[in-house]
């Protein structure tokens, strides 16, 4: 499955509502894009959407949960091996929407093989909103 959106920060509840429509209550979410493309911001609004508050950027501290079903990753500058030996691989078997920032091929290879499905959501900058393209894989 794949679908575009186009979509300004006040038409957010559009990609809301379809990944809430068509994901599962556990679900692997790679966020994708350059700089301040809105990961960041797509993640507060599906927290605010949830009902679970503000969100913060993970940078420094890797990982941030937001009431037990919701969790956000921001993997910039960590190898695969790091990420593994801090023991964060776990955290994925936890029920929820794991919303990976900067996850490596890799990593996602690594998912897919262990059985989980992963969506993709690629976020592009196009004139004053973006493109969100949100692709949904099975696992082999």
């Amino acid at each position: 499955m794949k679908i575009d959106f186009t979509a300004s920060l006040g038409e957010l509840d559009r990609v809301y509502d379809f990944l809430e429509s068509h994901l599962p209550i556990h679900a692997m979410i790679f966020l994708r894009g350059d700089l301040a493309a809105g990961k960041t911001t797509l993640t507060s609004f599906i927290a605010k959407q949830k009902g679970l508050g503000g969100v913060s950027s993970p940078t420094f501290a890797l990982q941030n949960i937001y009431g037990n079903t919701l969790f956000h990753y921001d993997l910039y500058r960590i190898e695969d091996s790091a990420f593994m030996q801090m023991g964060l691989f776990e955290e994925f078997e936890k029920e929820g929407w794991h919303l990976i920032e900067w996850g490596s091929n890799d990593l996602q290879h690594f998912l897919t093989q262990a059985g989980y499905d992963i969506t993709t959501i690629d976020i592009t900058p196009h004139n004053n909103k973006r493109l969100y393209t949100i692709q949904r894989e099975g696992h082999a």
